[in-house]
This record gives structure tokens, C-alpha cells and sequence, in this order.
């Protein structure tokens, strides 16, 4: 081995029950005397892995099935022609002398028959293999009891589905962990030559003869050629260039050479372009007598670190696993015990003693090995990804979470009423400016409207988003898996519903300055800079390089909105076309951008002349590409899925924005041109824009109208209990998406009116998206339980060979 590969991933045998791993191992999660007042159901349903809830044991149906034995061995009254006055007071006593003469007449010495005896068993599973199964006999005191054999088969059934699970989620993870074994094996190698080759020029160009071990074991007077690199490898068990991994070039004397190269995940918009990008990559061993100049070794260090950052994301997403099947076995092993002793006392047996015995022998209890590669793991991380320092190792292992603090709530309810008091003062002071008036009305609404409804439609969107996360943990569904997100970073709703409040009343407040400076009579070419320098001033947040105000967030949507304005050129993840698809809800914002960008550089707020960007032919042509661009990115979203998956599902989703675009073209082209021939067009346009948007969101985004569910008309699996809500809110969902219409019936109505009547209309579509996210945050969520999938799957570097 070399002297920097990582220890073998070593299985030992699993240890006896008695021993001190199995203690360790069920030292976490059981219930504290803290909790002991707190119903174990509850506890369970609170802790267990929501994408494996259906894996675990079904506590539920147990406790339903003890109350029916209960009920079922409940003495009958049976009418006595004695008088019966009651219960004595001495019965108690008769019964305890009762118990004692029993036990003096058996010596006190012969133990009670087992009530159950469990027997193993093997089977055939789905996969040829043989499983191991358990199988409950009851003694002739239980075996007339139905209720009872009823239990006993269920609780077989569920240790049986607890112990299978857990074998192939353990099997999975050590195969995981294998891979990963080699793939470090490889990098550190790689790391290894790069090194060597440093030190090789270094003394070549200095003409000390240094060589290093590599390039000796292929012969001191050879050159350093990339076939020597490929035997070195290889001389170590490292095989891993084959036909996807190898190229061939011809070196000038005509001999082929071999060129590693790095399989990167595709991140180019179609396969082609990854391949010729990937082709004009620099090979990491370059040839002998081209020396590795700065731009070479440069390429070679960033593809290794590359490297590096991906597979020490899969040791963190494995150790991530290991910790939940850990939790998996505790929470499991906790509600065996639970339920067997409401069973002992529900039937005055210990019954609990015999099959709690082969539980803790199970394999799901008794295997050791997910323990064991955890601490291989941590040791392997601090090891080659932490510098030796197991505590920096430990906060990527083990990440804190963004602990929920009670100033937050403050600050919010701070904002919330500085809000609505300064909203209240606004409201006076335009009452009594008369800023409304038809002979001021239009220079002020120019100025204000454009940036104080963008960033009221920004806040209204943060605070959907904000009930969405607040929804979301409240029903458990794992919105930072589903993102990808870093729990230690990602929002919660207190966070956003404090950044929503905080940007609303800053800005009402600087409207109220904006209108005491103008009815004072201060000079409207500076006043009328105020909106300008607040957009400004937003930006300049936005992109603040400083560890303050949400830094990690705010970078993170940055990257994912230059993700989606290039599309095409990036791999779609599940948070950039969810994102994508918010733009498309925010057109009127982005059309209020393009008015914003126009009144400042154009240079009206100057002149006054507020006809510049609402009838310049530039302006009017840009329209278009706003009311396009959230449509087409998206569009392009789908046709890179399309390549990359191969699944036409996301062809037919392309058309139901192409049909979008179609229909918001009509309808710019109709406010220009109010004709009847348009307004047949925008009618037939937006009806079947609609109709296929309506179709997308139900049956496709929230995986309702499914005719064939045991649910009328929703789907089999609901996280909501009351059944009702989805009727009301695919009703809910209909209505908005219909508001187009007032748009073809042309209410007259003044500035102000129309102002006003638009930004309702936009409002109404930011509160459609939001609650559009919850079910189709909740569908891909259960797609997730129904595939168990809790931990994402990193992709490797290196090709496995």
C-alpha cells in the first residue's frame, strides 16, 4: 500500500448482544425521564426519517390491535343471583395471600412456561437470495385468542419488514463506502504524481537529479511518461481507464499515448457539447518532454481539487446516512419494547421478556457495522479532508442546525407593527397632499409606482415563501433535502418573514420621506432620486461581500439566478427550475424593472417627460423580451432535462411554456392594437395556455385527478389529513389562473385605478405561486418516501473501471 492510502474499510463480526458496542448503539435516541410525560407516538411520529416512515414500524396499528385484545378480555358482567354489594376493601389482601400460597405450594423455585416461542426461518427473497424471517408460536394459553394471534403476526411481519430494510440500507452504505474507499485511493495517488512531477521539473530546471520513487521504479534514465504513471497506478491495484475514460494521441515519434481523464458530471447543454468539452479538458500527465508550465499545472491542481470536493461531499452525504440508519435502528428497537409491555399489561402476561430476546438478536439490533464505518469515516475525514483536526472534521460530518432564536420573533413583530403604523401614515399624508389629483397624479405615479410596487411584489413573494416553510416543517416534509440546501445556512421561516417585514417597512418608510420632502416643496429632480438611490442601495445589499445579513443566502440566489439566465449550460437541479418557475409568476416585476431602468438612465425624472418610456419604440420592442425571458429560460430548462434524462415528459412541458410565450405576446400586441382580430387571438391564445397550465399543475406538478385513487379524484397518498383542503385548493388554483380575463374586458378607469387594479392582478399570481409551492413541494416529496430516499446521491469523479 502506499504510504498515503486510506486504511481498508474493514468488517469486523457483529458483537454479542451483552457487549459494549450494542450498549453504545442504544444510547441514543431512548426516551429521557423528561419525556416520559410526552405519549410515545407522538415522540416517534416527531422523530422518525419522514422518507422512511413507511420502513418503520407501524406503532399505530400495534397500539390499535393491544386496545382490541384489551377490550376483547374484558370479563362480561354476568347476572348473580347472590347480592353483589361491591368491591371490598379486603380483596385486595385475599388476592396477595392468594399469590403467596401459590408460590409456597411450587417451591417458589419452577420458572413459568414461555408464553411465545419465536422460531427463524429462511426464505427465498425478490432477488434469489435467502432471507431471514421470524415466526411467533403461541402456547394453548394464547392460541384461542384471534386478537391475540393477530398481533403476534403482525408484530412478525413488521420485525421482519424492520430487519429486511435495514440489511439492504446497510448493504447499500457499505457498498457506498467501498467506492468511496477506492475513489480517495485514486485521488490520493493523483495528488501523489502531480507532486512528484513538481518536484521532477523542479529538478530538472535546478540540475540536482532528484527523482522521485514513481519515476525511479521506471527507470531513472527514462523519461517520466504518462504510461509509467498508468503502471504506477495500477502496480498499486488501481485500474480504472477503459474505453469511456482513455484517449489517444500521437506523440511525435507516432506512438500512442495513454491520457487519464476525470469524469466530470455533465454541465453542458447536451451531450455533444460535454463531449467536446471534455476533450479539449487538459490531460493530468502530460507528455515527458513538455514541461508542466504554469497553465498546465494549474489545470491539473483545479481538476484534482474538483475532484476532491466532490467525494469529500459523499463521505459527508454517507456519514449523513449512517447517522439516520443509526436512528433508524434505535427508534425501532424503542417501539418493540414499547409496545410489548403495553401488551404484558394488557394480557397480566411477560410475554415482552421471550420476543424482546430475539429482537436485540435480530440483525438490525446485533450488526455493528454501520458503527463501525462511521468511525472509519470520521477517521478517514479528519484524516485526508481536515487536516488532522477531528473537530473541523466534525462540523462538516456533523453540521450544526440553524437554531431558531426568540429575538427573530421580536424583530418580526417589531417590523410588522412599524409597518402598518408607517403604511397608516402614508395613507393620511396622500389624503391630505392630494397626490392624487389629476394635475399631480401622473408625475408622482411615475416616479413612485414603478419601485415601491416591485419591491411590495418582492415581499409579498418572500412572505408565501415564508408560509410555505412554515408549512412545510409543520407537516415534515424535508424542504432542505429536496433543495439540496445546507442546514446550517438555510432559511427558516422566522428568517424570511423578518426579511419580507424588514424590506416593507423600509420602503414605506422612504415612501413617507419621499412625500414630505415633495409637499414641503423641495425640488423634484432631487426628491425624485430617492426611489432610484433605495433600488440602488438594494443591490448593493444584495451582492455585500460581507458576512452580514444572510451572506450564504444571498451568494446562493445569486448563483441560481445566473443558472437559470444560462440554462442551457447548466445541469438543472431541482431548486433552479423551481426558481425558475417564481420568475414566471413575477413578469409585472421584471416589466417594473425595465420602467425603472428607463425613468432613471433614460433620464426622465430629469425633463418630466414620462411619454419617453412608455411610447419609445425601443422600450416597447424590450417589452416583449420581458414578458419572453422567464418563459424561455424555463423552456430551455426543459429541453436540457430532455437531454440529459431522455424523458419526453419534459418536451410536453416545453410546450406548455412555448403556448405561455404565445399568449403573453397576444396580449402585449393587443394593448397596442385593440382590435378584434387581437382580441380573438389573445382569447384563443391564453384558453389554451390556460387549460394546459391548469392540466400541468394537477395532474403533473401536484399529482392530483387521478381517477383510479382511493382518494376521489386526488392521489393515494395525502400528508394533509383533511381531504378537503385539496378540493378547495384546486378550485383556489382554477379561479387565479383565470384572472387573465380582465385583462381582454377593458375597464376604464384612470391612472391611479389602473395602477392599482394591476398590481392587484400580480398580487393575486405571487399568492397563486405560493400556494402552488406547497403541493408541489409535497408531491416530490413523496415521490421521495416512496422510493427511500433520504440522503442524495454525490456523483463520483472518477470512473469505477
Amino acid at each position: 500500500m502506499p504510504p498515503n492510502s486510506p486504511p481498508p474499510l474493514l468488517l469486523l463480526p457483529p458483537p454479542p448482544p451483552h457487549s459494549p458496542v450494542f450498549v453504545h448503539l442504544f444510547r441514543w435516541p431512548l426516551p429521557s425521564r423528561a419525556d416520559s410525560m410526552v405519549k410515545f407516538s407522538k415522540e416517534l411520529e416527531g422523530q422518525l426519517i419522514p422518507e422512511w416512515k413507511d420502513a418503520f414500524v407501524n406503532y399505530w396499528q400495534l397500539k390499535k390491535q393491544v386496545k382490541k385484545i384489551k377490550v376483547a378480555r374484558k370479563p362480561k358482567h354476568v347476572p348473580d343471583s347472590n347480592c353483589d354489594f361491591g368491591i371490598s376493601i379486603f380483596d385486595p389482601i385475599r388476592h396477595a395471600v392468594n399469590q403467596i400460597t401459590s408460590r409456597f405450594h411450587s417451591g417458589g423455585e419452577e420458572e413459568a412456561p414461555e408464553i411465545v416461542q419465536i422460531k427463524r426461518k429462511f426464505r427465498e427473497g425478490k432477488d434469489g437470495e435467502e432471507e431471514e424471517i421470524y415466526e411467533t408460536e403461541l402456547a394453548h394459553l394464547f392460541s384461542e385468542e384471534d386478537e391475540v394471534k393477530v398481533f403476534f403476526e403482525t408484530l412478525d411481519d413488521e420485525l421482519n419488514k424492520v430487519n429486511q430494510f435495514y440489511e439492504n440500507k446497510e448493504t447499500e452504505f457499505l457498498e457506498r463506502g467501498e467506492t468511496l474507499n477506492k475513489q480517495l485511493q485514486i485521488l490520493l495517488d493523483l495528488k501523489r504524481v502531480l507532486s512528484d512531477r513538481r518536484r521532477k521539473n523542479f529538478a530538472a530546471k535546478t540540475g540536482s537529479g532528484f527523482l522521485s520513487p514513481i519515476s525511479q521504479s521506471c527507470g531513472q534514465n527514462s523519461d517520466f511518461s504518462d504510461d509509467d504513471v498508468v503502471a504506477a497506478l495500477e502496480k498499486n491495484g488501481i485500474n480504472f481507464i477503459n474505453s469511456a475514460t482513455t484517449t489517444r494521441a500521437k506523440t511525435k515519434k507516432g506512438k500512442p499515448k495513454m491520457a487519464l481523464r476525470i469524469d466530470i458530471p455533465a454541465t453542458t447543454p447536451s451531450r455533444a457539447i460535454a463531449a467536446v468539452t471534455s476533450m479539449l479538458w487538459e490531460d493530468l500527465v502530460n507528455n515527458s518532454k513538455n514541461e508542466l508550465g504554469s497553465t498546465g499545472e494549474f489545470n491539473s491542481r483545479k481538476k484534482i481539487q474538483y475532484a476532491e470536493k466532490m467525494i469529500r461531499g459523499a463521505f459527508v452525504e454517507l456519514y449523513r446516512g449512517l447517522g439516520l440508519l443509526k436512528t433508524y435502528s434505535s427508534l425501532n428497537m424503542v417501539a418493540f419494547t414499547k409496545i410489548l409491555k403495553k401488551f404484558d399489561k394488557v394480557s397480566n402476561q411477560q410475554a415482552s421478556a421471550s420476543y424482546l430476546k430475539v429482537v436485540k438478536r435480530s440483525h438490525f439490533v446485533s450488526s455493528d457495522k454501520v458503527l463501525r464505518l462511521m468511525d472509519e469515516v470520521e477517521s478517514l475525514f479528519t484524516q485526508h479532508f481536515a487536516n488532522k483536526d477531528r473537530k473541523k472534521a466534525m462540523k462538516f460530518l456533523r453540521p450544526q442546525h440553524h437554531k431558531d432564536s426568540h429575538m427573530l420573533t421580536f424583530f418580526v413583530g417589531l417590523f410588522t407593527g412599524s409597518f402598518i403604523t408607517l403604511f397608516s401614515v402614508y395613507v393620511i399624508l396622500t389624503h391630505l397632499s392630494r397626490m392624487f389629483t389629476p394635475g399631480i397624479e401622473a408625475a408622482y405615479m411615475e416616479a413612485v409606482y414603478p419601485i415601491f410596487s416591485m419591491f411590495a411584489l418582492l415581499s409579498l413573494h418572500m412572505f408565501m415563501y415564508g408560509c410555505n416553510l412554515f408549512m412545510w416543517k409543520s407537516t415534515r416534509i424535508n424542504c432542505n433535502f429536496i433543495f439540496e440546501f445546507q442546514s446550517s445556512t438555510a432559511l427558516n421561516y422566522r428568517d424570511a418573514f423578518l426579511i419580507c417585514t424588514f424590506l416593507m417597512t423600509t420602503v414605506v418608510g422612504v415612501m413617507v420621506i419621499h412625500l414630505i420632502l415633495l409637499s414641503k416643496g423641495f425640488s423634484p429632480l432631487q426628491v425624485n432620486m430617492i426611489p432610484g438611490i433605495l433600488l440602488l442601495c438594494f443591490i448593493a445589499l444584495l451582492v455585500c461581500p460581507l458576512k452580514i445579513l444572510y451572506r450564504p443566502t444571498r451568494y446562493y440566489f445569486i448563483r441560481v439566478i445566473r443558472n437559470i439566465i444560462c440554462s442551457p449550460f447548466y445541469k438543472v437541479l431541482m431548486v433552479d427550475f423551481f426558481m425558475a418557475d417564481q420568475l414566471t409568476s413575477q413578469i409585472p416585476l421584471l416589466r417594473h424593472m425595465e420602467s425603472a431602468a428607463c425613468y432613471f438612465l433614460a433620464g426622465s425624472f430629469k425633463t418630466h417627460s414620462y411619454r419617453t418610456c412608455q411610447s419609445g419604440k425601443l422600450y416597447m420592442e424590450f417589452a416583449y423580451v420581458i414578458s419572453f425571458a422567464p418563459y424561455y429560460w424555463r423552456a430551455m430548462q426543459c429541453v436540457r432535462r430532455w437531454f440529459d434524462e431522455n424523458n419526453t415528459d419534459h418536451l410536453a412541458n416545453l410546450g406548455k411554456y412555448v403556448s405561455a410565450m404565445v399568449a403573453a405576446g397576444a396580449k402585449l400586441t393587443y394593448e397596442r392594437q385593440q382590435s378584434e382580430f387581437w382580441l380573438a387571438i389573445v382569447l384563443v391564445t391564453s384558453l389554451v395556455a390556460t387549460v394546459y397550465q391548469l392540466y400541468w399543475d394537477f395532474v403533473k406538478d401536484w399529482g392530483l385527478l387521478n381517477p383510479k385513487s382511493k382518494n376521489p379524484w386526488l392521489r393515494d397518498d395525502l400528508i394533509l389529513k383533511n381531504k378537503s383542503i385539496y378540493y378547495i385548493s384546486i378550485a383556489l388554483n382554477f379561479v387565479l389562473r383565470v384572472a387573465w380575463v380582465e385583462t381582454v374586458l377593458g375597464f376604464r378607469a384612470g391612472r391611479f385605478e389602473k395602477r392599482l387594479l394591476a398590481f392587484f392582478l400580480a398580487s393575486l399570481e405571487v399568492i397563486r405561486r405560493g400556494h402552488w409551492n406547497y403541493y408541489r413541494l409535497e408531491n416530490e416529496h413523496l415521490n421521495n418516501v416512496g422510493e427511500f430516499r433520504a440522503v442524495k446521491a454525490v456523483p463520483l469523479p472518477f470512473s469505477d473501471g
